[in-house]
């Protein structure tokens, strides 16, 4: 992982989050590497962490239902790489501020985690952990790419009656997560997992609860 800053710079409630994210590698949230012949489109995700009106919360947006990748499912703000980024960082800054109108000014990268990639689309995703210490107003820039923008209180992810498993038709089988209006499953699910454990806020619950994709996708 690269610091950019100290674990002192950011609110006591992060502070935990940001120190155990120092010794981190891939391992933590998948074991799915990326291709060793160094291919796969290079992307970003920007983890977005500030404090709303309920504490704590994580910028998340449901995409639109008409995409050809991954329609309507919920994700971090972020995306493809374009040529002129300079670097993660500022890929994942643009694309939330194309997806969501997060004004990068108010917000403060903290580090950049272990590139994670995504089989599916063939990504190699960077997520980068930030904290907005100034929140601006979001909400979905073209709904023809975002359907939805929330903020998600962390006390809402980690409270058990929220958190279950739910099995793809492929088979797969994964963490997800009941929000308002949203169920988050797949790749941001497994982040959002792996953040919850790692911040210190995770709670016990059922793993062995689990749903039909598709069920739980109507039950939202």
């Amino acid at each position: 992982m690269s610091a950019l800053v100290s674990p002192e710079d950011v609110p006591e409630w992060m502070s935990g989050l940001v120190k155990a994210t120092a010794e981190i590698d891939a391992r933590t949230f998948t074991r799915v590497s990326p291709p060793p012949d160094g291919s796969g489109r290079q992307a970003a995700v920007l983890m977005l962490f500030g404090e709303g009106v309920n504490g704590p919360d994580v910028l998340l947006l449901r995409r639109s239902d008409t995409l050809g990748s991954h329609p309507g499912q919920v994700a971090f703000p972020g995306g493809a790489a374009d040529p002129t980024d300079d670097g993660p960082v500022d890929t994942a800054l643009r694309e939330a501020f194309e997806e969501t109108g997060v004004l990068r000014e108010g917000v403060r990268p903290v580090a950049t985690l272990p590139k994670l990639y995504v089989p599916v689309s063939k990504f190699v995703v960077t997520p980068v952990l930030a904290h907005w210490d100034e929140p601006s107003p979001v909400a979905p820039v073209d709904p023809a790419e975002t359907a939805a923008v929330a903020r998600v209180p962390i006390a809402h992810l980690a409270d058990p009656a929220n958190r279950f498993r739910v099995t793809h038709p492929s088979g797969f089988t994964g963490p997800a997560f009941s929000a308002p209006g949203m169920l988050v499953w797949g790749f941001t699910a497994g982040l959002l997992a792996g953040l919850l454990s790692l911040g210190g806020w995770e709670r016990p619950w059922d793993a062995t609860d689990v749903r039909d994709l598709e069920l739980a996708l109507r039950a939202t």
